[in-house]
């Protein structure tokens, strides 16, 4: 029986004049409306708000655990299938003859900066310590907090949070719009990638529907690295002399201190996206790769150099090992003491990781996307999954293995482990070296810092407005790029003035839920499309379009 061709032309309609020109009203208007309504909702009504949104929360992960940890083992399999899968892993995210824009090591380094860049200079030393005091071993009494039998175990569960899982959610959605926008020319959205199980019902309602709730989740995915990023930026002010007003007496960003790190953050962000991928994000990117480096080089030499050389060995094979279990773990409530711990624990770290995971996918999916075109499928799916983990795995070994072996040994004696999270990296260069050069490199730590910040704000409003433009890569609307730089940093002020992370915690998790149900379409959708077009070119009907398609129409 004979398959019909591949959808090739999807027309979404928008704005022909006016403020929205080349924009969807529907999608850019109803997600204004979310977002603005969300801060106005948490500035006018902070106690109203904070309640409705810790019942969400606490429904959520109540009755989603398993969904989330389910969905995220799910994008680990089919990231394998595709590379493992000789007929798909061959092919080119692109048309014939069609090259990779970027070099390799530009091409990581905005794929590192983008995905979890920001992550790493807190947790890198952060989990690491926390998981070393507590984890579902020492929950269960298979080791002891603080002691030298919980070092692996401390590594296994950090290796999980940020290993394959995470890059997996970024890898299926940037692999789904490569796959539809590169080789079928349909427009680089969200809705693009579930074409083969929608068609062109995509057009209209359902798919505006589709591309909110990635434009949302994307907003709240970023406000929640954001929000670490403000306490740590902050910390680090405090670190080099900026002023000890800017933190609070818990040690924390005060009021003043977040709307200075908002400001400084956002503004360079903005900027950084009017110039564009390939020149702003690009050289921002490239820079902090070479800090990272360098930063990552004197953990490595100066710090607990055969501690870390341990903990990524082992760590790393405690994890591969245990991984096809940890995958499908869930813990529920029993009434049991060490049941309802068990099941705490793993709301508190896996599942909130899974949510921040999946809110941040159709961002970095998308950017993942832009950056990978002419690469093949294997190429792509082992780029954005192996190397990023293990580059993950490097520094949560060496940066939080001299934290921990510090606090082991009892050279620090707390200094590490009592300051906040986003403090914990500062604290420990400052105790690793003189006054001078603690402070030298405390310098270097901020500016590394602003610039993985700027690198993922400035990322996530590029991606936002291609998703509201339906899909036109194209620089354009200054107007909108500014708005959406503000909107982002006036939810984050707004989240963190009136809840502190906890509250851009609890809308994120609310967010991500629907759109970890489109990235389970995706999932489907990739691969009855790869399929089909293995029996279409046996066909000989045609798998790749020739020349652009028309990606939206005026109206």
């Amino acid at each position: 029986m004979a398959i019909p061709p591949s959808l090739m032309e999807l027309p979404i309609r928008t704005a022909k004049s006016g403020f929205y020109k080349g924009f969807s009203r529907d999608v850019t208007i109803t997600a204004k409306f979310l977002i603005g309504g969300l801060v106005i909702w948490a500035v006018a009504f902070p106690e109203q708000s904070g309640s409705i949104l810790n019942q969400f929360n606490t429904f959520i992960l109540g009755n989603f655990a398993t969904w989330y940890i389910w969905v995220v083992a799910l994008f680990v399999l089919v990231c394998s299938l595709m590379a493992l899968w000789r007929s798909a892993g061959r092919l080119n995210l692109g048309k014939e003859g069609d090259k990779p824009e970027f070099s390799n090591f530009s091409w990581f380094s905005m794929m590192f900066g983008a995905g979890i860049g920001v992550g790493m200079l807190t947790w890198a030393v952060a989990e690491p310590v926390y998981h070393f005091g507590n984890n579902p071993e020492v929950i269960q009494g298979l080791t002891t907090g603080g002691a030298a039998d919980n070092i692996r175990s401390a590594y296994k569960w950090s290796y999980l949070h940020w290993g394959l899982g995470a890059w997996a959610c970024y890898a299926i959605v940037g692999l789904a719009l490569a796959f539809f926008s590169y080789r079928r020319s349909l427009p680089l959205t969200i809705r693009s990638a579930l074409t083969p199980l929608f068609g062109k019902h995509l057009s209209g309602p359902l798919g505006h529907a589709i591309d909110v709730v990635a434009v949302v989740a994307t907003i709240l995915g970023v406000a929640q690295a954001l929000g670490f990023g403000v306490d740590q930026f902050v910390a680090g002010l405090t670190r080099i002399g900026i002023g000890e007003w800017l933190v609070n007496e818990q040690g924390t960003a005060s009021s003043a201190g977040i709307i200075v790190a908002i400001v400084i953050i956002m503004g360079a962000s903005t900027l950084s996206a009017l110039s564009g991928v390939g020149k702003g994000i690009k050289w921002l990117s490239n820079i902090n790769m070479v800090l990272s480096i360098l930063l990552l080089s004197f953990f490595i030499i100066f710090g607990s150099t055969w501690f870390g050389l341990e903990a990524i060995v082992m760590g790393t094979i405690d994890y591969a090992v245990a991984l096809p279990e940890l995958m499908f773990q869930v813990w529920s409530a029993d009434g049991t003491n060490v049941g309802d711990k068990l099941s705490g624990w793993q709301g508190a770290w896996s599942v909130f990781y899974w949510a921040w995971w999946v809110a941040f996918a159709p961002f970095v999916g998308m950017f993942l996307a832009r950056i990978s075109k002419g690469r093949t499928i294997r190429e792509f799916v082992f780029g954005a999954m192996i190397v990023p983990s293990v580059m993950c795995f490097i520094w949560f070994a060496w940066a939080g293995g001299t934290a921990i072996d510090l606090e082991l040994n009892g050279a620090a004696n707390g200094v590490i482990a009592s300051v906040p999270d986003g403090d914990k990296i500062f604290a420990m260069t400052e105790f690793m070296l003189s006054p001078m050069l603690g402070w030298l490199m405390a310098i270097m730590i901020v500016i590394l810092l602003l610039t993985y910040l700027v690198t993922t704000a400035d990322s996530a409003v590029l991606v936002i407005n291609t998703i509201n433009a339906a899909g036109d890569e194209g620089p354009k609307a200054r107007p909108h790029i500014i708005f959406w730089g503000v909107a982002l940093g006036a939810l984050v002020a707004a989240l963190l003035l009136v809840g502190g992370l906890k509250a851009i915690q609890t809308a994120m998790v609310i967010g991500a839920l629907p759109f970890s149900v489109v990235m389970v379409l995706m999932c489907f959708s990739l691969i009855k499309a790869v399929y089909r077009d293995g029996i279409r070119e046996k066909q000989g009907i045609k798998t790749v379009a020739e020349t652009q398609a028309v990606a939206a129409v005026s109206g």
